[in-house]
């Protein structure tokens, strides 16, 4: 699809603020930031109100009906998104979304850190959105990957892991958890019982499709970085909880067009705890 539909650029979005049909969700882990000032007229919704604690994972059609009714959100809205960190949760947002079939959503280039840094207006004035009465679809099974999927998606499809080298490797688990195993606690953090990678995944970090300010490459650019893969193979993307991986998914499937790319969220959080799947350690894919 045209990259404009779906991600836009900072000036693009100031331009349309007060724009009837138009809202502006700011996301991420903790809303300090959104408190101190945030796009004018944009709602905060946090990563964790999109997880369900019990089951873990995506909260289910019911609760993310009632979500976006209480955020205001309509099914014919243009739902605009951003967060920190080069937009990497703003694209697992969007990917949930989609998941529940609202089409018209957008991504701010180079997210909340490139609006800053142009000089775009910020507010701390308090957001108030009328509640609405939002109608998700049913669940997209062609998006999302389940254990099952990657189990059989070995040897067959491309398996994008797109940690760091280290968690590739097995050397860690995640960023600030390192050695052979640890203790789970009641974080969706911390569920996996051993590091390592799927057998034959390729190692491709999610940062690796970003230019300097945060923002997207160009398509070319963006099409070299994946370039010794296949994209009619279909494509599995993963990370530790589906975040990194989200926003992968998004460059494969929402800038370059692939067909039949999906997000597992269950990830490696998941997987590393599965017992007797297969497991690699190493930096070679096998």
């Amino acid at each position: 699809m045209p990259r404009e539909s779906v991600v836009v650029t900072g000036e693009w979005a100031a331009a349309r603020l007060d724009e009837p049909g138009t809202v502006f969700v700011e996301t991420g882990n903790s809303d300090a930031d959104y408190r101190k000032g945030h796009v004018p007229g944009a709602v905060w919704i946090g990563w964790d109100e999109f997880q369900d604690g019990v089951r873990l994972g995506v909260i289910d059609r019911g609760a993310f009906e009632r979500l976006l009714s209480a955020k205001g959100i309509g099914n014919d809205d243009t739902v605009i998104l951003y967060s920190l960190n080069s937009n990497m949760l703003a694209a697992l947002t969007l990917w949930y979304f989609r998941l529940y079939g609202h089409r018209s959503v957008k991504l701010i280039d180079g997210g909340r850190e490139k609006w800053q840094r142009d000089g775009l207006p910020l507010t701390a004035e308090e957001t108030v959105r009328a509640a609405t009465a939002y109608r998700a679809a049913t669940p997209d099974p062609s998006i999302r990957a389940t254990r099952d999927d990657v189990l059989a998606a070995i040897g067959t499809k491309n398996l994008i892991d797109v940690r760091t080298p280290d968690e590739y490797a097995g050397r860690i688990f995640a960023p600030g958890f390192a050695g052979e195993a640890f203790t789970p606690g009641n974080s969706p953090h911390d569920v996996a019982q051993r590091a390592g990678h799927m057998p034959g995944a390729v190692n491709l970090g999610w940062e690796a499709v970003l230019d300097e300010d945060g923002a997207f490459k160009a398509g070319p650019e963006l099409a070299r970085i994946y370039g010794d893969l296949d994209p009619g193979r279909g494509s599995i993307t993963y990370c530790w909880v589906g975040a990194r991986s989200a926003h992968s998914w998004f460059v494969l499937s929402e800038l370059l067009d692939w067909p039949d790319v999906r997000n597992y969220d269950g990830s490696w959080g998941e997987y590393g705890s599965l017992m007797g799947v297969p497991v690699v350690r190493g930096d070679a894919p096998q």
